[in-house]
């Protein structure tokens, strides 16, 4: 197994995985010369990269791939009548990187295929974005950063809120202490999600897709589920959840206001799939807690409807108890205030919950365009969000299923009697619960799942005692690949 100890989180020289084999392709740019650039799966956000680099001065998109030849040539045949140019269209990855009139890519394919992509990327010579989480399991962190160092690549990750300079100036300001001592970092993903259905027998990949190098390093099975498309999230081979989905970006604004660059040394969660029967296994609901030190950060998912009586015909725009105004986003608990906000910006409040201070952002826009400046720059230190940077916030979302996918059910008193000791995690309990029980579940009879506290080994390769899952909670640290989709 990769080592992955806290200290190569915080070093952009990490030792993990093999060295390169494929000696880097550098170029330098000129002041009027385009960069060349690739998308990588554009069936749903890697559209937006299209959008932004085809209005990113210095910019050419010279080639397209995805695995579904419809959604290929339908996206390359409308730029091409734009005047964008001929287009190389792949859906193999592996042959486009073999192209050497290719500068960089971008990728914004399922979960499980961001590693890999980004590691054979730099092995090639190829700058990358690479969509959020950057990783699938937290062993494959070290792994990509080790390629990017090596190849002297310019790595982003996709989080854009990296950008919003209001978020920047929050986080500053909180941390010179303009409110007193902080006392905890709380992160929200308030965010309803329906049912994705259940199937009998396999639903039929269509004829168009590459089912093959869609499943890449995945186990290539028959697809139990009515949609393959987005729906992925929701199950562990290919999705991390929400909080790896939606919750990456709030996670890693909640390591950003704690000025965190590293693992904590220890987590725990619980939560559960309720109300829907379904073909997913993530959770709907879940609450995690990371016991950084002296400042602990707390997530929060909830993907039910506020309460049973909101009609399911509009099951997504059912409004959520929100958290002091904020459904997805984050809170920063001080001695003499807060902040609330998110992508966008926010508000300071005093302790008697008065506005003090806005922060304007949203200049998420701007991530890529950030990026492109990099690559041109060759200079790491003009990312907004580099690589070593993407690496730890992508692996506190998996640290914080962890403890749940190797925990068992328990009785709310459990839950209760873990979270007692600090004001902040007992809240959440209680919140937790009652969210519950407002969807019509009675926790005594549909058991919530916890994993108790799950200690990182310094080495950073195990959970350690005196969790009796700790064995279980450590193989989920990494996975096994599909040959000939393997990671070093």
């Amino acid at each position: 197994m990769t080592r992955v100890s806290r200290r190569q989180f915080l070093s952009t020289t990490a030792a993990a995985g093999v060295a390169a084999t494929i000696l880097p392709y550098h170029r330098a740019y000129g002041a009027n010369e385009d960069i060349r650039v690739g998308v990588v799966g554009f069936n749903g956000q890697g559209r937006t990269h299209i959008n932004i680099l085809s209005k990113t001065p210095g910019v050419r998109i010279v080639a397209l791939c995805d695995v579904d030849s419809k959604v290929l040539n339908a996206q390359a045949d409308a730029m091409e009548k734009k005047g964008n140019g001929k287009l190389a269209r792949y859906q193999d990855v592996r042959k486009m990187l073999e192209n050497k009139e290719l500068d960089a890519i971008t990728t914004a394919s399922p979960n499980h295929w961001h590693s890999l992509v980004t590691y054979w990327a730099c092995q090639a010579g190829k700058d990358v974005y690479v969509e959020k989480p950057c990783t699938h399991v937290v062993s494959e962190g070290p792994i990509i950063l080790k390629a990017a160092r090596d190849n002297k690549r310019i790595v982003q990750h996709g989080t854009q809120s990296r950008s919003d300079l209001g978020l920047k100036e929050a986080f500053e300001y909180i941390r010179k202490g303009e409110l007193g001592k902080m006392l905890w970092v709380k992160g929200f993903c308030y965010k309803p999600r329906a049912s994705i259905g259940k199937v009998t027998q396999p639903t039929p990949v269509p004829e168009t897709i590459d089912y093959d190098l869609w499943c890449g390093p995945a186990p290539k099975e028959p697809l139990m589920r009515k949609k393959l498309h987005y729906d992925w999230h929701w199950v562990w081979p290919t999705g991390n959840g929400d909080i790896g989905n939606q919750g990456v970006h709030e996670m890693d604004m909640c390591r950003w206001a704690l000025g965190q660059d590293g693992l904590p040394p220890r987590v725990m969660s619980f939560g559960g799939r309720f109300v829907v029967d379904d073909d997913a296994t993530t959770p709907n609901t879940l609450v995690a807690w990371y016991d950084y030190k002296p400042v602990p950060m707390i997530f929060e998912v909830r993907g039910l409807p506020r309460k049973t009586s909101d009609d399911p015909k509009n099951f997504h725009k059912a409004q959520m108890d929100n958290y002091r105004g904020i459904r997805i986003g984050l809170v920063v608990q001080c001695e003499g205030g807060y902040f609330a906000g998110g992508s966008g910006g926010g508000w300071v409040y005093d302790k008697d919950n008065n506005k003090v201070k806005q922060f304007k952002g949203g200049q998420g826009g701007e991530h890529i365009p950030n990026w492109i400046k990099a690559v041109r720059s060759r200079k790491i230190e003009d990312l907004n969000a580099d690589i070593a940077v993407g690496v730890p916030s992508a692996a506190l979302c998996h640290l914080g299923n962890i403890p749940y996918r190797a925990g068992q059910d328990v009785l709310p008193d459990e839950i209760k009697e873990m979270t007692q000791g600090h004001a902040a995690a007992t809240e959440s309990c209680q919140q937790f619960l009652a969210h519950l029980e407002a969807n019509g579940v009675d926790p005594k009879k549909t058991k919530p799942t916890m994993g108790g506290w799950l200690e990182l080994d310094p080495s950073g390769a195990k959970f350690t005692a005196p969790s009796p899952l700790a064995d279980k909670a450590t193989t989920l640290l990494t996975r096994e690949y599909r040959k000939p989709f393997v990671m070093p």
